[in-house]
């Protein structure tokens, strides 16, 4: 068993506040785990009989898919509890439930309780329960396994070890029930089944999209253009001229689909110079490297794409909110914010003997803030005009 730290102390940091922690992230990423995790922490700390826990995809939970029959049921199960006796309800896959929003409000007010909830669509903190809450919620948003998590995992410590641990994590990603297989061809098959749910349930069932065939090709396309500029009216042209007929208003609402489902993060770009965010267009990256290869299926096509979706989810994953940055008419990679700390992040696979391409676009920027530029090659590294130029492995590895 494998213990993701970082994000349990996260939901004990909370336990007992009156915020309900809601906890994020793409199937298969690891939520449910995590809250068994958490309940095992309540019964070593002695309020083990005090917890209601129901897995909603369960199929012992399906008659409590409707509010009303799951709140009779929690109220035979806690009977005659003492009012002022704390009662913790954990509750995976909430979005089963039809009318849960409200549920979980009024479980707020009927019991002195201590709520968590996990889902796989980014609408679990939209709509009616941000409406209910209005505040009163935290997100703990997981990610499949990162790559240093796979160094921990396998106790991949030598830097033969390191090598062959990132070339599979490259082609094979971190979900933690691909991560945990050693043979290859399951993990393809684990892969697949991953991503026909993540669209099959999360995005078509649940956005009840009728033309499975356009959100399929949309998904591919994104996958296949990690790391460039994405114009819905470009995609639509696309679509069409491949015999796939569909409009600008059903390729946005299948890009949100997506995005909803976590399969994708969608980034919009800022203006360094204006110091605000843009409207128009963005980039597309993908939760995971397996998946991308698991869809597109050449994972040694298009390396730097590959390397920059690493980084940006390496940078993800410490906290960052992240934007595409715009100087002029230059790009740079990564502008990353979080609280006072920002961080300009270039990503270049190869950084040829005596270009200073990627660096001319870092040192455009004047304020005093951390230029990095991360790369494949072990030659390049270093320091120049104060830009850090780093190893995509110690990039990967270190704590940001």
């Amino acid at each position: 068993m494998f213990k993701r730290d970082h994000y349990l102390n996260k939901l004990i940091e909370f336990q007992d506040s009156e915020f309900v922690k809601v906890i994020t992230g793409v199937r298969r990423s690891g939520k449910s785990f995590l809250l068994t995790q958490f309940y095992q922490h309540l019964e070593r700390s002695g309020h083990g009989e005090r917890v209601i826990f129901l897995n909603f995809e369960h199929p012992d939970t399906f008659p409590l898919h409707q509010a009303d029959a799951l709140y009779a049921y929690i109220k035979e199960n806690l009977g005659d509890r003492r009012q002022d006796e704390k009662i913790y309800f954990l509750f995976d896959e909430i979005q089963e439930v039809d009318g849960w929003q409200k549920l979980i409000n009024g479980l707020r007010v009927a019991y002195h309780c201590d709520i968590y909830i996990t889902g796989s669509n980014a609408n679990l903190l939209s709509g009616e329960l941000a409406t209910y809450l209005s505040g009163r919620y935290v997100e703990i948003h997981v990610f499949p396994f990162s790559f240093s998590e796979l160094l921990l995992l396998h106790h991949a410590e030598h830097p033969r070890d390191k090598q062959a641990l990132f070339e599979d994590y490259m082609q094979y990603g971190g979900f933690p029930p691909v991560a945990l297989l050693e043979n290859d061809a399951l993990k393809q098959d684990v892969l697949k089944g991953i991503y026909d749910s993540i669209i099959l349930k999360d995005v078509s069932l649940r956005g009840q999209v009728a033309n499975i065939n356009v959100l399929l090709k949309i998904a591919s396309y994104l996958m296949d253009n990690v790391g460039n500029i994405v114009s819905t009216n470009r995609m639509v042209k696309y679509l069409n001229a491949t015999g796939s007929k569909t409009s600008f208003d059903t390729v946005d609402k299948y890009l949100r689909l997506l995005e909803n489902a976590y399969a994708f993060y969608h980034v919009v770009r800022y203006d360094i110079r204006g110091k605000e965010r843009l409207k128009t267009n963005g980039k597309y990256y993908s939760v995971d490297p397996g998946l991308r290869n698991s869809v597109i299926g050449r994972p040694d096509t298009n390396l730097g794409s590959q390397i920059e979706n690493m980084v940006f989810l390496k940078l993800l994953q410490s906290g960052y909110q992240v934007f595409v940055g715009k100087y002029d008419e230059r790009e740079i990679d990564f502008v990353c914010f979080k609280n006072r700390d920002v961080k300009y992040v270039q990503v270049a696979y190869q950084i040829p003997s005596g270009s200073d391409r990627e660096l001319q676009n870092l040192l455009l920027v004047r304020d005093n803030y951390e230029r990095i530029i991360v790369t494949l090659d072990f030659a390049a590294v270093g320091t120049r005009e104060g830009v850090s130029i780093i190893h995509l492995f110690d990039f990967l590895e270190q704590t940001l």
